[in-house]
């Protein structure tokens, strides 16, 4: 299991924080490479854990490097964190301000002996370098969505309606090892297909559609992300030319892109290609985000993206081209930035598949 704790705990005094107070399911599994719907509390010599009767048993034989308490009724998270707060003194302690509610964060404020200070850039600049066991994750999580893309391709035919295609993708990325979506696939089919997150309704594959397919799953926690787009009997060369358009603007970025490098600088490489084609205006989104634990994380590949990007971030790279009314093309693929180039985790082919 993945363990973060001493990472965490010496960035704490460049924060100029004694502590942090970890409550969301991703922070809570990156510090511990668990997840029991519990509190984290990281000191800089320590720390404590708190979950419930449910997960305490499964905590004991994986969680390591955190003192483990029981929450019950009348003795809660908030109380034992409390208790620990006084036992070890902690004055100025961090928290999750992107991801705690502000309900919450005023009970929690109200509770502890400590003044509550926002640290979610903390844990986010962290999280944005994987290690080698998280890239080894999110390595075999996208092996298993490369397989499902293999797998879909034999079943989609005319006829297949949006919601069957995406209910098998899930059969295949679950049958073949995830533990769960990342997220809701979008699968948009013909006229859909202008639209980035259509959701998958009744429309049916037909000749001369495109069927445009965004789905990942999560393997130890971890999670992958995919697009293709495919076509169900033969394009038109408008569509071929389109299709192309995308695939060029996703290359020029893949070839250059590396650490180092902003956001900004490897969306405008894509929508440089885009404009000379004269379609950068059915260009809708940003280039691509990072990913991990959660499916959108920090940074992101975006015209507001300026600060140089780390090491051992992955992110999306997923150039799309959406016509209003008539169809859609993107194609996504994940890569990891490494100081010389990047390593793309994504194996399916990308030329114009039709089907």
């Amino acid at each position: 299991m993945m363990n973060h704790l001493s990472q965490i705990a010496q960035a704490l005094p460049e924060h100029d924080l004694d502590a942090i107070l970890i409550t969301s399911e991703a922070g809570e599994r990156y510090a511990l490479g668990f997840h029991g719907e519990g509190v984290v509390l990281v000191t800089r010599k320590g720390a404590h854990y708190s979950t419930d009767g449910r997960y305490m048993e499964q905590a004991q034989a994986q969680v390591t490097g955190a003192e483990l308490s029981l929450a019950y009724t009348g003795k809660g998270h908030m109380s034992l964190a409390k208790d620990y707060m006084k036992e070890h003194r902690l004055e100025r302690v961090g928290f999750e301000s992107g991801r705690m509610p502000v309900d919450e964060y005023h009970r929690w404020a109200e509770l502890l002996p400590c003044i509550l200070t926002p640290a979610q850039g903390l844990l986010d600049g962290l999280r944005a370098s994987k290690d080698p066991r998280e890239l080894e994750a999110m390595r075999q999580a996208q092996k298993i969505t490369d397989h499902a893309f293999g797998e879909i391709l034999n079943f989609i035919r005319p006829g297949r309606t949006e919601r069957e295609i995406a209910a098998r993708l899930v059969y295949e990325l679950l049958r073949l090892g995830g533990e769960r979506m990342a997220f809701d696939p979008i699968v948009a089919a013909g006229a859909n297909g202008s639209k980035p997150h259509a959701q998958p309704g009744e429309q049916s594959a037909a000749p001369g559609m495109f069927v445009t397919m965004d789905f990942g799953c999560v393997y130890e926690g971890y999670c992958s992300d995919m697009t293709r787009t495919v076509c169900v009997g033969q394009p038109t060369q408008e569509m071929e030319e389109v299709y192309q358009v995308v695939l060029e603007a996703q290359k020029a970025v893949l070839q250059k892109a590396r650490a180092g490098l902003t956001g900004k600088y490897l969306d405008g490489l894509a929508r440089q290609v885009m404009e000379e084609a004269g379609y950068e205006e059915y260009f809708s989104h940003s280039l691509g985000h990072s990913l991990g634990l959660e499916v959108h994380e920090s940074p992101g590949l975006s015209h507001t993206s300026e600060k140089p990007l780390p090491a051992g971030m992955v992110t999306s790279v997923e150039p799309g081209i959406y016509i209003p009314g008539r169809f859609g093309v993107r194609i996504e693929d994940v890569v990891v930035l490494g100081e010389e180039g990047c390593d793309n985790l994504t194996r399916s082919p990308k030329n114009l598949i039709v089907l």
